[in-house]
């Protein structure tokens, strides 16, 4: 719950905080593309997702098998050219899985906090964002993405196939620092529908390769022997809003 509040916290500041400063700024500069044409970056825009969590990793990828949890997201958005924009998030991903070996009986549980920076490029071309042009933003809009950022993450495994309760027996961890950090790199794609002049709504989804071979804290129980690290992926709705 902390990690939570820590989390959304942060990112509610750096988003306030810069508001003033940034639809004064991005509105009155003009910036030129390839062609010689003006065009403005425009406002910072400000992000909300929901979603879940599908875990990849030693135990298994299968969605029959995961437990699937609550994700969310916050994260700022900012346009550096035409069609590539930058933009940061703020993440809390709740995931957990049975063991696809069965005769194994192992399962996990994890709460984890999620940092990134990403650059995101536009597949559509949006005509309203040059100097003098009468015409509106795309009512659809499709996009790539990728980037870098920090997993902290702090899972719990025990002995089961069904969903971890609060009568559950958890194993020993496998190391004694969790919640521990590692790195990630995401990649991903998605779509906006336009709903007004400051708000798209859209899906989304990632992929998260991270560092670690233990976000399950399960590898040492299994030998140690794992030549891949575990990763994620996250199904999103997402709520774009501009801030100007």
């Amino acid at each position: 719950m902390q990690l939570r509040a820590l989390i959304f916290g942060l990112v509610a500041a750096g988003i306030f905080g810069s508001h003033t400063a940034q639809a004064q700024y991005t509105r009155q500069v003009r910036h030129y593309n390839t062609q010689g044409r003006p065009y403005y970056r425009g406002p910072m825009h400000v992000t909300l997702g929901l979603g879940t969590a599908l875990y990849n990793g030693d135990l298994g990828n299968s969605p029959s098998d995961n437990f699937f949890g609550a994700a969310a997201s916050m994260g700022v958005l900012q346009r550096l050219t035409t069609r590539l924009h930058i933009g940061s998030e703020f993440s809390y991903v709740k995931m957990g899985a049975r063991d696809q070996a069965r005769e194994r009986g192992l399962a996990f549980t994890s709460t984890n906090g999620l940092g990134t920076v990403f650059l995101r490029f536009d597949l559509l071309h949006d005509e309203s964002i040059f100097a003098a042009s009468q015409a509106e933003a795309p009512i659809f809009q499709v996009y790539v993405q990728g980037g870098a950022g920090l997993l902290l993450y702090n899972p719990q495994s025990y002995v089961g196939t069904e969903r971890a309760s609060k009568s559950t027996s958890f194993l020993s961890p496998e190391r004694n620092d969790y919640p521990a950090l590692a790195g990630v790199l995401p990649v991903g794609a998605g779509f906006q529908v336009r709903l007004t002049d400051q708000l798209r709504a859209g899906i989304e989804g990632n992929y998260y390769f991270t560092s670690t071979d233990q976000l399950d804290d399960i590898n040492l129980r299994l030998g140690g022997a794992s030549r891949n690290k575990d990763g994620f992926g996250t199904l999103m709705l997402k709520f774009d809003y501009a801030l100007d």
